[in-house]
């Protein structure tokens, strides 16, 4: 058990405990930018297109049913649903992108090391050997 909290309190495992819980809540503001503000612009700018509801049925669609995603896969029907995957994959690229900027940023805050110190020159060497020679 002391091995198991041992692990538990490092930092690295808290850090990422803390990432993951930032990163989820972060995944559901992009899912929210992507569905509810970029994707209706873009479906109205390619003419009313809802990509929620491009798909091709793999069988038969039933007399009566509506042309929905949500209705074809009620009616037990497969689908290749294609528009969801160009949601989920412009999603998953704004994602890409806002993390590359913020480790980009975060790695520019990060502070360089310092640079190790010049060597001594030789000539400033024989003098300090000079001075301590000539103390003694």
């Amino acid at each position: 058990m002391s091995e198991f909290k041992e692990f538990a309190v490092k930092g690295n495992v808290m850090d990422l405990a803390v990432g993951v819980i930032i990163g989820a809540a972060f995944g559901k503001i992009v899912d929210s930018i992507v569905g509810d503000l970029v994707m209706p612009v873009v479906g109205r700018v390619l003419g009313n297109v809802n990509f929620a509801d491009m798909f091709w049925p793999l069988k038969d669609i039933p007399a009566g049913t509506a042309m929905t995603l949500e209705a074809v896969k009620k009616a037990g029907v497969p689908v290749f649903a294609y528009g969801n995957f160009v949601t989920i994959l412009l999603n998953f690229t704004i994602l890409a992108f806002i993390i590359f900027i913020m480790v980009k940023q975060m790695n520019k805050l990060k502070k360089a090391a310092p640079p190790p110190p010049a060597p001594i020159a030789e000539d400033v060497l024989l003098l300090r050997e000079i001075r301590d020679a000539l103390k003694k």
